[in-house]
Parts: structure tokens; sequence; C-alpha cells
């Protein structure tokens, strides 16, 4: 079964695929004002920090890849620690909320770096349709209404002064969340983003801004310091990449999960899947997955403290050992524990050849529910991405990066561009990657693969699947070898992507998640 709630949608100039349909807009006015695909990723992404609350937010972080015409580029453009964290200071290990896995946000800076290196229009031109959805309101849509109602129940449970901000900002009629279709304003984010606009960001690591946020932390329990923020810097990275069946997949060097998308693929492209029976292919699609999880875990940390560089997990002789382990029956993997997030994709392309994909998140919906009195954002909980062992290179410390879910996926063939992709939602990104491109390898338009049924690997033997994966027969020979099959019944919990690629003939084939509310637009 297919979801057939989207058509691929085609243009022949540029196009913008995007969770949230007002922040696609947002792009697709860029690129028909003269922008190009960094302008429009920019402008999409900052809309998404207004329409898409719970998935993203000023207070989040942003990687990027950037197809420049001729090759990718990187950007790492997430937080790190306060240097005040030390592990004495979490001897129970991190919490889910409030300060304490608060780090410091790095989504501004990135849409400043990004703009800097690339852009075209003016950078407070990109800021126009987000600060207008603030300050005057939007209908919101449906899947952000019940992602929101899903929050307020878990902000209910949570109390403190730390907390209360988010509660004045974030719900209304005295503590419920908007309903689909309700208007929902926020004029705090619209002061927040007028200043990083006007500033090029700069308001909001030295000046106003990142003066109110350490206030708030210092008043209520936060590590959080001026120092801290005037001391971030986003990265410039080189992708990483492994080969797939005639195509190089390219993902974002540590402290992201991408090279667990990799790692899968790569052990993959050692088998033929297409003469596999169905039940077959899904195995050996889950159980790679696994190995590719089983290293990230282990290795993925700061770029600063990894001590396994990951060439070294992609090297063709590391990917047959690994691929010599998967055997007839479901294994358990090694250490991890698999974990929804909140996280907003979206990809862009233009009439020069320029692709953008870009991911950027609070994480687990709203993040640590910790927002700023008065600037309308609230900041992310990725400190709890750090590992509770000390001596561990992803292990919880100051200054650093923590591990990310959040990935950016690019695809070429034989050095000449396919396009960007990308599938959001905690650790079934890199699942989600390595299915959308073994669809689209097979031979699927972006959309097809886009709203082909998914699986999502938990833990252990547990694997969640949709509606129409395989037939009963295949099912219940996965079931044989193993594989504990739940069908899931919330569409979230299997991923939301975009994907954008080059038509053959120029222009471009779009498509976006049809479990969400975005969509694909093009001119």
């Amino acid at each position: 079964m297919t979801l057939h709630r989207h058509k691929p949608l085609y243009a022949p100039r540029g196009a913008v695929a995007t969770s949230q349909p007002l922040a696609a807009s947002a792009g697709l006015d860029v690129l028909r004002r003269g922008g190009n695909a960094v302008d429009a990723a920019i402008a999409a992404a900052v809309a998404l920090t207004v329409v898409q609350p719970g998935s993203n937010d000023i207070g989040g972080d942003l990687f990027a890849i950037v197809w420049d015409g001729s090759r990718p580029h990187g950007l790492n453009a997430s937080g790190r620690s306060p240097a005040t964290l030390t592990p004495d200071r979490v001897p129970g290990g991190m919490p889910e909320r409030g300060w304490l896995p608060v780090t410091v946000p790095g989504a501004p800076a990135g849409w400043r770096d990004l703009h800097a290196r690339f852009g075209a229009l003016p950078f407070a031109d990109l800021f126009t349709d987000a600060i207008a959805y603030a300050e005057r309101g939007y209908p919101v849509s449906p899947e952000v209404a019940r992602a929101w109602d899903r929050s307020v129940a878990q902000y209910a449970c949570l109390h403190g002064e730390e907390y209360a901000e988010w509660g004045r900002i974030f719900t209304v009629d005295g503590g419920r969340a908007p309903r689909a279709g309700e208007r929902w304003a926020n004029p705090g984010a619209a002061r927040t983003l007028r200043l990083i606009a006007e500033t090029g960001a700069s308001a909001f690591y030295t000046g106003e801004v990142a003066s109110a946020l350490a206030e708030h932390a210092a008043r209520t329990g936060g590590l959080v310091t001026v120092d801290d923020l005037a001391a971030h810097t986003s990265t410039w990275v080189e992708p990483i990449s492994v080969g797939y069946r005639g195509h190089e997949v390219w993902e974002l060097p540590p402290n992201g999960q991408g090279v667990a998308a990799l790692i899968a693929l790569g052990i993959l492209d050692g088998v033929d899947l297409a003469a596999l029976p169905p039940a077959e292919r899904l195995h050996w699609q889950i159980e790679a997955m696994k190995l590719g999880f089983a290293d990230a875990f282990e290795y993925v940390a700061d770029p600063d403290r990894v001590l396994v560089p990951p060439a070294a997990l992609l090297t063709p002789r590391y990917l047959a050992t690994r691929r010599s382990e998967i055997g007839e029956k479901a294994a358990v993997p090694a250490p991890g524990d698999p974990a929804r997030g909140g996280t907003v994709y979206l990809c862009t392309a233009d009439a020069g050849g320029l692709m953008v994909s870009l991911i950027q998140s609070n994480y687990m919906g709203f993040g640590s529910f910790v927002a700023v009195p008065g600037y309308g954002f609230g900041l992310q909980n990725r400190g709890l991405g750090f590992r509770p062992e000390p001596d561990h290179p992803n292990g919880i410390g100051p200054s650093r990066r923590p591990f990310h879910t959040i990935i950016p996926g690019f695809l070429t063939r034989d050095g000449v561009p396919v396009g960007p992709f990308g599938v959001m939602g905690g650790h079934m990104q890199p699942q989600g990657h390595l299915q959308v491109i073994a669809s689209t390898v097979d031979g699927l338009d972006p959309q097809a693969a886009l709203g082909a049924p998914r699986w999502y690997w938990q833990t252990g033997r547990a694997v969640l699947i949709e509606d129409g994966l395989a037939d009963a027969a295949a099912l219940s020979d996965l079931e044989r070898r193993g594989h504990q099959l739940t069908v899931g019944r919330e569409p979230s919990a299997f991923g939301y992507g975009q994907a954008i690629w080059r038509l053959p003939d120029g222009g471009y084939v779009a498509g976006s998640e049809p479990r969400a509310d975005g969509s694909a637009v093009g001119y």
C-alpha cells in the first residue's frame, strides 16, 4: 500500500519542499524574487520556527548540505554544552526536560553562515514571511495541532519556574494547544526574528537576546551564560559518502548520526536485494540498520573528541565484515535505545543548479520546555544526546557538542547531482534515509518513495511496521526469523521526509511527506 495524498511536483526552474505549506511558500517567494536555493532554504527554515513549533524553534540546532553546482559542502550548526556542565551536575543521568539538557542554540548562526557563504538577497529580506506570521498569526495546520496537543499533555506534568514562560507562549485559553485552523500568533518570536535579521544574528549571541537568555538561566537554575553564547561558532565540514548501487549517498560526519545510514547502505551494497523475496529483503535492511546504529552509538561524538574517524567505519573491508555478521535470524544490537525526536527537514533547488538539504530541530517535540521571557522561543534539550559514562567520547562534559539525531542527505550518481533528501524524526532518520534511497534506486519518483510504507526498528528485535509494508506470508516469515512486529498507528513514528531530484533534461521533480501537512512547490 502507498500513501496517495500527494502527487509528485514537476517544476522547470526551482522547487521547495517542506513539512508545512506556509514555509514552502516563503521559500518559493524568495526564489521568485531572485533569490537562490540557499536564500529560499533560510526563508523556509525561519518560517518553520513559527508555523511548526514543537518540531523546531529559534532555540534549536541546524545542519545542512549545499550542492554548489560541482560538489557538496556541509555545515554543522549545532551548539555546545555550557562551560560549567560537568558529570557531577547530573549524578542521576541527564533529565529529559528543564535547563540541564539545554545546549547553545545553533540555528540563528547557521542561517547567518549559510547566507554569508552562498546567499544572494539581503539577509533581512529572508525573514519577511516568518515575522509576519509571528506578528499577525496564522491558522495552525492539522498535524502540527495534533503534535502540539500531545506536547501540552507532557507539559502539564512539569512544575517549576523554569517552565512557566513556555505555557504563556505556547498554550491558549488557560492551558490548551491551538486547534487545527485556529489562528495563533507569537509576537515575542517576531521581536527575536527581527533582531536576528537586523543584526546578522549578533543580537542573539552577544546582544539583547543573549543577555535575556543568560539572565533567565541564572534566575531559574540554568547553566548557559553570555560567555557560552558569545563563544558559539558553526563549522564547515566535508560531507562523507558511501556507494550504493551506482550512486553516492552523502551525509555529514559526526556529531550527527548520518554515518549509521551510510554503514547500513554500504552493507546492503554488497547484497542483491532485488533478487531476494520480500521478507528476506526487509530482514537484510533491518539487520544492516541495527549494525549501523550499533556503531553510531559507540563512536559518534563531538568532532573534537571522536576516537574512530567515520572513514574507518566505511571501508570496504569493514563493511564486508559487518555484512558477514547478518544471519538468518534477527539479532539483538549493541548498546542504544532509539527514541523519537522533534525536527523539520526541507530542501530547495534553483535554476542555476544550487541545491540545499537542511534540517533543524529542538528534540523530543518542544525540547526542554524552557522558553525565554519576552522573546517567544523555546530551547532545545540536545544535551540528552550525551552518554552518562564520563570516559566515553560522547560523555557529559563542558563545551561539547552531543550526539545528534538530525541529518540532511544528498544523492549523486557518478558525481552528478541527483538531489537533496531527508527524513526527520529522531532515530527514524537514518532508517528513513535507507528506505527512501532504496526505493529511489529501485525507480520510484520522490513522492512515491516518500509515500511507500515504512518500518522502524525500535530496540532489540522490536520493529514497528506500517500497514501494507508486506503481505501476510512475508510478515509471517519475518516473525519466524525472530522479528517482533507491531503495526504502528501513529504516522509520525515513521518520520516526515522531503526530496527533490534533478530531471535529466533540466528542471526538478519533488515530493513531500504524505504523513505530514507539508507540500512541494515550484515554478
